[in-house]
């Protein structure tokens, strides 16, 4: 039997609004590009930080981190 059969499916939007929950009270959140000149300077998603009004994380793997900060579980699949 496939393994993914098992597993529940995540949108993407759902795991972003996830992951900004839980960067809240750092003062983060994860951002998605918009336009091709951002996103050939930090990738399809960044981490910025409003304390130093700076990009500090780029080129973020949104279901890592979900999996990373424990808001993504072993039974989801994330699916776009």
């Amino acid at each position: 039997m496939d393994e993914t059969m098992n597993k529940v499916p995540v949108t993407i939007r759902s795991v972003i609004a996830r992951i900004n929950r839980r960067l809240k009270p750092d003062l983060e959140m994860l951002k998605v590009t918009r336009g091709e000149r951002m996103r050939q300077a930090v990738g399809d998603y960044y981490i910025i930080d409003f304390r130093m009004n700076a990009v500090l994380h780029h080129d973020v793997d949104p279901e890592a981190l979900g999996r990373e900060l424990g808001v993504l579980r072993d039974y989801e699949m994330v699916v776009e």
